[in-house]
């Protein structure tokens, strides 16, 4: 993480007052949450419209911080605390994070798109980590303020940084790319999200290319080649960066082959290539999340052959297609984190793939930030689901009830149940689960359906 003096500080950021008194007090990370002080830290406060955190800058000094910014034209500054005034906090620390990434002997891979950025980043880190020290984007700290901390907090000796760009609005991407200044980027996908604020599909697939506008010389795209609006904007691509693509078809760079799901993982091989990869996370979709970062590490010399090693022992972030065990021994797949109609579609088609269950339950929630058409996006994954292999559908939440309404065109009435009250949704859901069940858990963030996950682990 960054280690610089008040002195040092004052060359890499712009400062409105004389340091002269404190430029050898060191600091040591940077943290913008006072509650989470360490000592040495800089405190950055922000100067929101429900709370300003400069009214906690005396408190963060008091739990050990070694200094804070303050914002110029916040009054009465603590001048006799080391404190450093500058135009805009947030400005400052994005500044301080573009100097220290300048200084910093480190390659970067960034990762964006509408679904699978943080699976992908999570196993691009483990692949890279075979041969060198990698640090990843920790949580979700992907947007203007999230970044630039991860920055700060890069060790001097990391050689690679995989750092996922999250967006809700056009140029957001282009900012954190040319901050980042990547090696080799991924776009995972062109899906639905954000459709509330971009109006289009289009406009999404434009908005995540921003991220090859950073991208350094001689670099790598590797971006999903079944996407035609990707394919269709970088064939035209003028840089001198290398493109490799991955996709269910042959042809793509890597497409899998012979995929076989189970309880511990996705299992499948990969075109050209003789040995089979065992992958512990479950879904077709994450199979191609894999192959992007496969590409990516093959780019930074990790060999095939090797990586069946990273697969062994990857851990991915919480809450996606996490499988986990019920109070009365039935299966879940918590991939309670977010929801698209590209990723809930992807989830409900694993559940009808797998075999070895005497019934298979989905619970649904609201697919949110999907503009005007939300609910016909919602009808549609309810009429897609098959009845066939489905033996329950539970929707919570307004949003839903279309996909009920979607599934009622084609299952038994008494087999599909809408709600807006999570404990009753809980109650029914336990009077149908046993320990053959096998049960999709699947929404969007703020639905939190994590808690119905919880509480069927604790019955």
């Amino acid at each position: 993480m960054i280690k610089k003096t008040m002195k040092q500080l004052a060359k890499m950021i712009q400062v409105d007052h004389d340091l002269e008194q404190f430029a050898n007090i060191e600091i040591s990370g940077v943290t913008i949450d006072s509650r989470k002080i360490e000592k040495g830290n800089l405190f950055v406060p922000f100067k929101g419209e429900q709370v300003d955190g400069h009214l906690y800058v005396e408190e963060a000094l008091e739990k050990g911080a070694a200094a804070a910014l303050w914002q110029k034209d916040v009054p009465n500054p603590p001048v006799h605390l080391p404190v450093i005034v500058v135009e805009n906090t947030l400005e400052a620390l994005q500044e301080l994070a573009r100097q220290y990434r300048s200084e910093l002997d480190v390659k970067v891979v960034g990762i964006t798109g509408s679904n699978g950025k943080t699976t992908t980043k999570d196993i691009t880190a483990s692949l890279l980590g075979l041969q060198y020290k990698v640090q990843k984007t920790e949580g979700n700290f992907n947007n203007h303020i999230g970044l630039p901390l991860t920055i700060l907090g890069l060790e001097e000796d990391t050689e690679i940084a995989v750092l996922e760009m999250g967006m809700s609005s056009v140029g957001e991407i282009e900012f954190l790319t040319k901050l980042a200044r990547p090696s080799a980027v991924i776009i995972t996908n062109i899906g639905e999200a954000h459709l509330q604020d971009l109006g289009s599909r289009e406009r999404i697939a434009d908005a995540k290319l921003e991220i090859v506008k950073g991208l350094m010389e001689n670099g790598l795209i590797v971006y999903h080649g079944d996407e035609p609006l990707l394919f269709e904007r970088l064939k035209n691509f003028d840089g001198d960066a290398k493109q490799s693509t991955f996709g269910r078809f042959d042809y793509n760079t890597l497409y899998p082959l012979d995929i076989r799901q189970t309880d511990t993982g996705s299992h499948f091989k990969v075109n050209s290539l003789p040995y089979e990869f065992e992958l512990p996370v479950l879904g077709t979709h994450n199979i191609l999340n894999a192959l992007a970062a496969m590409l990516v590490a093959h780019y930074f010399g990790i060999p095939y052959e090797k990586m069946n090693d990273a697969f062994s022992t990857l851990k991915v972030t919480n809450m996606r297609m996490e499988l986990v065990e019920g109070g009365c021994g039935e299966k879940i797949i918590n991939d309670a984190y977010n929801a698209s109609p590209t990723s809930m579609k992807a989830a409900i088609e694993l559940v009808t793939s797998l075999s070895g269950y005497e019934q298979k339950i989905l619970v649904l929630g609201d697919m949110l930030e999907l503009g005007p058409e939300e609910t016909s996006f919602h009808y549609s994954v309810g009429q897609e689901i098959d009845s066939s292999h489905i033996d329950y559908l539970f929707t919570y939440g307004k949003l839903g009830e279309y996909i009920a309404k979607g599934a009622r065109e084609h299952f038994p009435a008494n087999r599909v149940r809408s709600f807006l009250d999570k404990e009753l949704l809980l109650q029914e859901l336990k009077k149908v689960i046993n320990a053959q069940t096998l049960i999709l858990v699947k929404g969007s963030r703020g639905m939190k359906l994590e808690e119905i996950v919880q509480k069927l682990q604790k019955q």
